[in-house]
């Protein structure tokens, strides 16, 4: 690499200011130096509208307008040094968070907030195109003001003006380097997604890789690297079949990959000259990636390598890791295009009223870093209390009922303290409703559950249109092991602490992946994880004596009926979409958790 890979125990300041006036200060840890190379990149995806950063963690404090600093003083050091650096986005940048859902319409300053960086190559995910007035914001506004830079290699979009169906952007892109004048030919893919509104249309990877336009465009010689951008697990059967595609006709032109989807750092070595990068979640972390060797033209310069070097990093969001890697401290670091973001990101959270407060939580709730069930899941609280306490149809209020609840509707945690409007959306952000079917024979509904769990492989079978994986939270699409720690009462968050002589180690990313351990740029002690199954399901309306109904309401949420209809399909019960109705129709999931909040957590913090 063009500097070695140090460990470095920074001793920059440890008070450093993050930029939302209530996010907390990151705090002083051990980290690990960046391994640039000849080519550079930073990356992003699944920010699902973190824009404003963690606001109570401090490991992912840092806002937009920092990174934008941070890319600023990236792409100055890259300059000076006659090196290259590209920045990657690959999608799902909506639903999530306050700042996004929280506006109406949804997305009102998000839009313009992304766009203010920089970015090289982004692309789609799957929420851009859930419903149809997202996909047309990508196509009418993120689209034109990315300058060619947006590509949808398998996205078609009804236009919206004339009906007609088009590329929801450029199918690919070459261009050259700034500095070196490196030639790229990048893709930008979407994995094989099902559940897109009808105004798009996702084209198997497979049959669009197929096409002639792919096929020419990778048979063009003068590429110096190929970069595959995607919204794509980068274990995935679709990365593969990109890899094998170009592999077949490019035998040894390095290829770069950056994934997203599963809300993981993750790290893949495909071949010597092919690997790929996924880069976490909502703001969590700004993925690092460099290649040094490349042989650009048909001339061997001054970095050519018989064999390409790449290298990883995983960094921190936060203000102190931003400092340590560009060398700069508070008051030199904020640039003012940053400065100025920063403050649109403060302004629209208070035009949005996201810091008001529905109720205090008595305790930290966790989704994945408790066990389920327990006192300290979400999961449970869930299913324990919030859906019996608030999931019932005034007008079949006196039918017993069961409602089905998929465990990918909680997207976090929830953290002891001011349980707010912004804290709404980032729990659930899903504003679906609720369906049933009525008077399902109980000894039949009973057993849908563990059909949904994953109880039944001939179900399993039979819905391979319809992965049961994404009725959980994406983070175990992914996971490949249940990852446990004993750091004492693992339930409750323990926030960076200050060096005093040895390094006290904190809890947090501890990724493991093809190139090893070291690729977190900040050391931590790791933090448990638990599994969550893919359903759960409340009793609601039942007698105090224990006896069991002959029928019951069937409840689900809207966007699991399909999974839900399977299900009674594999028990022989004959039931199709027109025999589901709304339940609750004046409520969707969203405001159900809040309005529970406001009866239940009342008080001061």
């Amino acid at each position: 690499m063009i500097e070695r890979m140090l460990f470095a125990l920074s001793l920059l300041p440890a008070a450093a200011i993050a930029a939302q006036p209530s996010a907390p200060s990151p705090i002083s840890a051990p980290i690990r130096d960046l391994p640039w190379g000849q080519i550079n990149f930073l990356h992003t995806t699944d920010s699902h509208g973190w824009h404003a950063g963690h606001l109570q963690e401090p490991s992912y404090s840092a806002d937009w307008g920092d990174y934008i600093s941070f890319a600023k003083h990236m792409r100055d050091r890259a300059d000076e040094l006659g090196l290259d650096m590209l920045l990657i986005d690959s999608g799902d940048r909506v639903e999530g968070n306050g700042l996004y859902d929280a506006s109406d319409p949804k997305g009102h300053y998000t839009f313009e907030i992304f766009n203010e960086q920089d970015i090289d190559v982004l692309c789609s995910g799957n929420h851009e195109l859930y419903k149809r007035n997202t996909s047309e914001n990508e196509y009418l506004k993120t689209v034109p003001n990315s300058k060619g830079n947006y590509l949808a290699s398998n996205i078609d979009i009804l236009n919206p003006e004339n009906g007609e169906l088009v590329p929801l952007a450029p199918r690919y892109r070459k261009f050259r380097t700034q500095n070196q004048g490196i030639r790229i030919l990048a893709f930008g893919f979407l994995f094989n997604f099902r559940g897109n509104d009808n105004n798009t249309v996702v084209q198997p990877v497979r049959k669009t890789i197929e096409e002639q336009w792919f096929q020419e465009a990778i048979r063009d010689r003068d590429v110096d690297l190929f970069l595959v951008n995607g919204h794509v697990e980068i274990h995935s059967e679709e990365f593969a079949d990109i890899y094998k595609a170009i592999r077949e006709v490019q035998w040894d032109t390095p290829i770069q990959f950056f994934g997203g989807h599963t809300h993981i750092r993750d790290y893949k070595k495909y071949d010597s000259k092919a690997y790929a990068l996924e880069s976490g979640r909502y703001m969590e972390t700004i993925g690092f990636m460099s290649i040094d060797g490349i042989k650009v033209g048909a001339k061997s310069g001054p970095h050519t390598l018989a064999k390409p070097r790449f290298g990883r990093r995983y960094i921190d969001n936060n203000l102190f890791s931003f400092h340590h890697h560009t060398g700069l401290d508070e008051s030199n670091f904020p640039t003012e295009h940053g400065r100025n973001v920063s403050k649109s990101i403060a302004k629209a959270r208070t035009n949005l009223r996201l810091d008001d407060r529905h109720g205090c939580a008595p305790k930290n709730y966790w989704l994945n870093r408790a066990q389920y069930p327990s006192e300290h899941s979400v999961v449970s609280l869930l299913e324990e209390h919030i859906v019996p306490d608030m999931v019932s149809d005034e007008k079949r209020k006196e039918k017993e009922h069961l409602v089905i609840i998929n465990t990918g509707a909680l997207r976090f945690d929830i953290f002891k303290g001011p349980f707010t409007r912004d804290t709404t959306y980032i729990v659930s952000p899903f504003t679906t409703g609720f369906r049933y079917i009525k008077d399902v024979p109980y000894d039949m509904a009973t057993r849908v559950l563990a059909l949904l769990n994953n109880k039944g492989p001939i179900l399993e079978h039979a819905a391979r249109d319809l992965p049961f994986l994404m009725l959980a939270p994406p983070e175990q699409i992914a996971m490949k092991r249940k990852i446990t720690v004993n750091n004492g009462d693992h339930t409750e968050r323990v926030d960076q602490a200050h060096l005093e002589g040895k390094p006290k180690l904190t809890p947090g990313y501890t990724t493991k992946d093809d190139a090893g351990e070291d690729g977190d740029d900040t050391l931590h002690s790791p933090v448990s994880y638990y599994n969550v199954p893919n359903c759960v399901q409340s009793k609601v309306g039942f007698p105090r004596d224990g006896s069991e109904p002959d029928t019951v309401d069937l409840v689900f949420l809207a966007f699991i009926q399909n999974w839900v209809i399977l299900a009674l399909e594999f028990l022989g019960q004959e039931y199709i979409a027109a025999d589901t109705d709304d339940y609750m129709a004046d409520k969707d999931f969203t405001t159900l958790i809040s309005d529970w909040v406001e009866q239940n957590w009342d008080g001061d913090c």
